[in-house]
């Protein structure tokens, strides 16, 4: 597992029943880490590269069939989440919400009562 991304999920406290909100989900890894602290609660996690999404989703495979995760293929300023709102929102390394902040006020809107959001930017070692 991903260190970086396991002290992101670690500081977020993620209780049983929270509801996650997860924007560039890549690969799914922080994903796994945030669903295995749900029992009621639930992540939906989004992000725009169709292959991501399905990576994510065959990682997390056991926690979509037990419904505390979905996956939705989808770039941000479009995805329709509808009525949701969420407890916990996390964007990693998801430069839109560095650089623009109309992007960071769409993401508090999303946000339940008393939610808490979580946006880490940091470049790539490259």
């Amino acid at each position: 597992m991903n260190d970086r991304l396991g002290r992101i999920v670690q500081r977020m406290k993620i209780q049983p029943d929270d509801k996650v909100l997860e924007i560039g989900c890549g690969h799914g890894i922080a994903a796994s880490l945030i669903c295995e602290s749900l029992r009621s609660g639930h992540l939906v996690a989004v992000d725009r590269s169709a292959k991501m999404i399905a990576a994510a989703t065959r990682r997390n495979a056991r926690h979509v069939e037990a419904g505390r995760a979905e996956f939705i293929c989808a770039d941000f300023e479009s995805v329709d989440l509808g009525a949701r709102r969420f407890t916990k929102i996390l964007a990693a390394r998801v430069a839109l919400f560095e650089r623009d902040p109309r992007a960071r006020e769409a993401l508090k809107r999303l946000l339940a009562p008393g939610g808490r959001m979580f946006i880490e930017y940091d470049e790539p070692a490259g």
